[in-house]
């Protein structure tokens, strides 16, 4: 009998202060012994997997992946909140450990949400105990992350009585992160009643884990093709007893899973930040420090370091929904990943530059963290697979909901604006609605067929989305006297402008751009839609740059 994850099973509430903390600390330690930078810089050089230094960090002195693994279970049941942090602090000292580490994490997450109480304790307990390198196996050559499409079947087979007694499991899985070390994994295949995940063990006959790739970054973990001639696995190997269960079980695991990668975006971002920042303090350039030079400061690094702190903002109340047992969160995920993703890549990207030449040298580390997060935009379905994810959801929440949903979003921000000004909250209301009624005129006229529309409309969507949450976290912080909140509203009042800009861009795309409106139609909207504070969102926005500058390089 499947045991669902209900509320009955308790299995994510998450940890308290103390013991997060705890794990903090253990990772600061991590940072200093197992992962110090010489050892990370060269596994990265030799593309060496350092199995033996992530099975120790399984092992009862440290004991990582316990965090993720419900009490019950013998872990210490972390929740989404819990996970996010550590994933974003190991992913600033190394995309290609925490992929590796991750890995475990990913292939836990089947049995987690759709395994039965017996498969529970014997997978999950394996887990606990340190005893097992585990990956998530659905990935395949011709359908990448595509769930609905894969190949790889399990064909049932039966005893003389006609009872199934077990699969035979035929095909091929591509880019399986730690696949040729896994002890076991959690395969999807396609059964008669649908896809279907199922657990196959290493040395399994048939069976057979191909060499690690040969990759741009990440070079420290290990990914693997993976192909099963007639692979026999017994019937209590079906997760959740029940096969056809594949499809709604991945989906349920991508809302969770695709909010940890947008954590590994975030935290090499931000360690690619965390270099460039204290250099500009310190490297004088044409009789003055580079931080003091808006070319620098403004172009650099502080749109950067606004993306970031706006993606944790996300993440942040997305891991709280989650822990607050709130599900049918895909979406968010995708939004999650796509935007903090990106950002990690792109200020990866700059920091490199602001370093010059020694951003391109090896020592100083920026250039290594630019290979290793480019992958993030990429796996767990790529950033065009999320935009596709995106727009098209929240286009048919929009018009089900005749714009209930982002008319919802502009009424708050409307309201904070009273309460909590010059932090941009009349620019994501402004955006919000104008988003509401682009989003009706594609559908009114069939426009959602032009993919580069949807991703446009994805884009506003995103920066909607995003940067509400912005706002509440600086308005959060505002009232709590906290010592960053100055920094928070600067942030968000900047940010609200990047919001206000995608929106205007995308909206003249549709009305010029497609093509289908004449001039009578395009003043008709822009009758209808009031553009002005969208176009007044730049008003004093360079002064409040110069002041959050002051704040990060402490000028």
């Amino acid at each position: 009998m499947s045991e669902s994850a209900s509320a009955s099973e308790k299995a994510r509430y998450g940890l308290d202060s103390e013991m997060r903390q705890m794990v903090l600390d253990t990772v600061a330690q991590l940072s200093k012994r197992l992962l110090a930078k010489g050892k990370v810089l060269e596994w990265d050089k030799k593309e060496s997997f350092p199995e033996e230094t992530i099975r120790e960090m399984l092992g009862p002195e440290i004991g990582l992946q316990l965090l993720m693994i419900p009490e019950k279970y013998g872990g210490m049941g972390g929740g989404a909140k819990d996970s996010y942090i550590l994933t974003r602090e190991m992913s600033k000292i190394c995309l290609g450990i925490t992929t590796a580490f991750f890995a475990i994490q990913l292939g836990a997450d089947p049995l987690m949400v759709g395994g039965t109480v017996e498969q529970k304790k014997k997978w999950l307990g394996a887990i606990a105990e340190g005893n097992a390198l585990v990956a998530y196996a659905v990935t395949e050559p011709g359908a990448g992350s595509d769930v609905a499409n894969i190949k790889t079947k399990a064909e049932p087979v039966v005893n003389d009585s006609g009872k199934v007694t077990g699969y035979k499991i035929n095909g091929t899985k591509q880019f399986i992160s730690t696949g040729g070390a896994a002890d076991f994994i959690t395969l999807l295949a396609k059964t008669p009643e649908g896809p279907s995940f199922f657990v196959i063990e290493k040395g399994t006959e048939g069976y057979i884990p191909g060499r690690s790739e040969e990759k741009h970054g990440i070079r420290a973990s290990q990914t693997s093709q993976l192909t099963f001639t007639d692979v026999f696995v017994p019937i209590e190997n079906l997760i959740g007893g029940i096969p056809g269960k594949g499809f709604k079980q991945a989906n349920q695991v991508f809302g969770y899973t695709r909010l940890m990668v947008a954590a590994m975006g975030l935290g090499a971002g931000q360690a690619a930040l965390d270099i460039a920042i204290p250099y500009a303090k310190e490297r004088f350039v044409s009789g003055s420090l580079l931080s003091e030079k808006q070319g620098y400061t403004h172009k650099l690094i502080l749109p950067h370091a606004i993306r970031l702190e706006a993606a944790g903002a996300y993440i942040e109340e997305i891991a709280d929904r989650l822990d607050a047992r709130e599900r049918d969160l895909q979406v968010e995920g995708s939004i999650a990943k796509y935007f903090a993703t990106e950002t990690g890549n792109r200020a990866a990207e700059d920091a490199m530059q602001a370093l010059g030449g020694y951003g391109y040298t090896s020592e100083f580390e920026v250039e290594k963290i630019k290979r290793d997060v480019k992958i993030t935009c990429i796996y767990e379905g790529a950033s065009e697979v999320q935009q596709n994810i995106i727009s098209t959801f929240r286009w048919r929440t929009t018009v089900k909901s005749k714009g209930e949903f982002y008319g919802a979003i502009a009424r708050e921000m409307d309201a904070l604006e009273q309460s909590f000004d010059d932090a941009g909250c009349r620019y994501y209301a402004a955006a919000a609605n104008a988003l509401n009624e682009a989003i009706l005129l594609v559908h009114r006229n069939r426009l959602n067929r032009m993919q580069h529309i949807m991703f446009g409309l994805a884009d506003t969507m995103v920066h909607v989305e995003v940067g509400a949450a912005l706002a509440r976290k600086a308005a959060a912080a505002d009232r709590a006297g906290d010592a960053a909140a100055e920094k928070l509203r600067l942030m968000s009042r900047i940010f609200a402008h990047d919001a206000a800009r995608t929106a205007h861009e995308t909206i003249m795309t549709i009305l010029m751009g497609t093509g289908i409106f004449d001039e009578g139609a395009i003043n008709e909207f822009r009758a209808s839609v009031d553009l002005t504070e969208i176009a007044e969102s730049c008003r004093n926005l360079v002064p409040a740059m110069d002041r959050l500058a002051d704040i990060i390089f402490e000028r």
